[in-house]
Order: structure tokens, then C-alpha cells, then sequence
């Protein structure tokens, strides 16, 4: 029986290429290696090892059914509960994850277990005062394509809005929300924004800084009253009731 290889000196991560070619999550890929599952260039992987940018990677079917199996949580978050982790006192979104709280005209699937709970977190952040559509997930590959600063999927927010200048937001401001508005020093992506109605905007965004709108908001003069997400990729909040949840069906994809 041929020994396993030795980490390499030199070469790419075989979790970072897995990651790059969408094979896996990193956290898929690490899981993945030490069960044996991956062979690069024909040989069995270890953790650690590198390999070159153009190496073959083969991953075991045992691997492919367990990724099939982990799922994705559409929730319409409440206000008061953050996103992640507790903090100051507030409770994480997924403790709303429980058998009662699944919206009974769910058309997925799927039978609840609590596995499903295991290593379920948010893919993208969503303010405490903020409600609507938080996506909780245990499939990395989605949490790649979600967060971070590569991210190119569509978010739509309704935001109740009041201006606290004297007349109306001017046409300019409005057109400065689209584009040429900075935050941190970094100039913002162009945005999709307009009135819905008298005091709501509908924002479209392609990117997720901390608290970006009531942000952008303040600096044209606007408060925000109400901020609701409605929409990511091409997946939609719907009639889906506050402070329940959903499994993301089979044929629903976010791009």
C-alpha cells in the first residue's frame, strides 16, 4: 500500500484549491481530507498538504452525499435578535430555528431533524434593528457565494425613511444614494435606489457594509425609520410570517 504524501513545501493549499473550484468550503475541505475522501494527483491528501495550481483533485461520492445533505434556512428575522453570535445580551437568530416556528406552508421537502441545526450560520449579517430575510446555512458553498467582498448577489431592502432637512430629498441626494457616496474612506458600488411611496425607499445593493444604508442614509439627510430586506439574488422573503423559517427548496438557486 502506497504511503500518503507529505505536506509540500511549496504549492497551494489543497483546501484553498478545493475552495477555489467550488468543490468545497474550506471547512468541507479540512472535514474532507481527514476522512480520507480527497485524492490529489491519484494519491490519498492530508491536512496541510499543498500541491500545484493545476493538480488533479479527486473527491469520494461519500463526500458528495454528505454536502447534498446540509441545508439552508430562509428566516424572516424579528428585531431584537442579531444575526450571529449573542451579544450584549441578545439572542442569535437561530434559536428561532425549532420545530414550531416552521412556517406551515413550507412546500420544501424536507423532514426536520436536528442535525440540521449543527454548524447552521448566518451567510450575511442583518442589522437587530432591521427585519426580514436572513439566510442560515451549512452548506459553505453558499456561504462563499453570499458574504464577503467579492459577493456580486443582489440585495433589495425596503427602508421607511424621514428627512430631517427642511422640503424633500433633492434629486441630487437621491442620485448621490446611487452612486458617489463613500463609507470608511472606500467609495460605495452603485446602487439601484427609489421611491416606493411617499416615505420608503427600495435599495437594490451588491455589497454589505456594516449598517451601509442607515449609513448612506445619514449622510443625505435621511432617518431611518424601518429597514426591511425583502429579496437576495433571486430568492425572495414572500409571504413567509415574521419570526419563522423555511428550508430553501431543491430547484431554488441565488444566482
Amino acid at each position: 500500500m502506497a504511503e500518503s504524501p507529505t505536506p509540500a513545501a511549496e504549492g497551494v493549499r489543497v483546501s484553498k484549491l478545493m475552495t477555489e473550484r467550488g468543490l468545497a468550503s474550506r471547512r468541507e475541505a479540512d472535514e474532507w481530507i481527514a476522512a480520507g475522501w480527497v485524492r490529489v494527483d491519484g494519491q490519498i491528501a492530508v491536512l496541510g498538504q499543498r500541491a500545484a495550481p493545476d493538480a488533479v483533485i479527486e473527491i469520494e461520492s461519500r463526500a458528495k452525499v454528505e454536502q447534498a445533505q446540509r441545508v439552508t434556512v430562509l428566516l424572516n428575522k424579528p428585531m431584537g435578535f442579531v444575526s450571529g453570535q449573542a451579544e450584549d445580551g441578545y439572542e442569535p437568530a437561530s434559536v428561532l430555528v425549532t420545530p414550531g416556528n416552521r412556517w406551515k406552508d413550507d412546500p420544501a421537502r424536507i423532514d426536520f431533524q436536528r442535525g440540521h441545526l449543527r454548524h447552521l450560520a448566518p451567510a450575511g449579517r442583518l442589522d437587530i434593528d432591521s427585519t426580514g430575510l436572513l439566510v442560515l446555512t451549512q452548506d459553505g458553498r453558499i456561504a462563499k457565494l453570499l458574504i464577503g467582498d467579492e459577493t456580486r448577489v443582489e440585495k433589495e431592502y425596503l427602508v421607511r425613511v424621514e428627512y430631517t432637512r427642511p422640503g424633500r430629498l433633492p434629486d441630487s441626494d437621491l442620485q448621490r444614494l446611487r452612486h458617489g457616496l463613500e463609507l470608511d474612506g472606500q467609495k460605495l458600488r452603485p446602487a439601484r435606489v427609489s421611491w416606493q411611496n411617499e416615505d420608503q425607499l427600495r435599495f437594490v445593493l451588491r455589497e454589505g457594509r456594516k449598517r451601509q444604508i442607515r449609513r448612506m442614509c445619514e449622510q443625505v439627510g435621511l432617518k431611518v425609520l424601518g429597514l426591511k430586506r425583502v429579496r437576495i439574488g433571486s430568492v425572495s422573503l414572500g409571504p413567509l410570517p415574521v419570526g419563522q423559517w423555511r428550508y430553501l427548496n431543491e430547484g431554488e438557486r441565488f444566482i
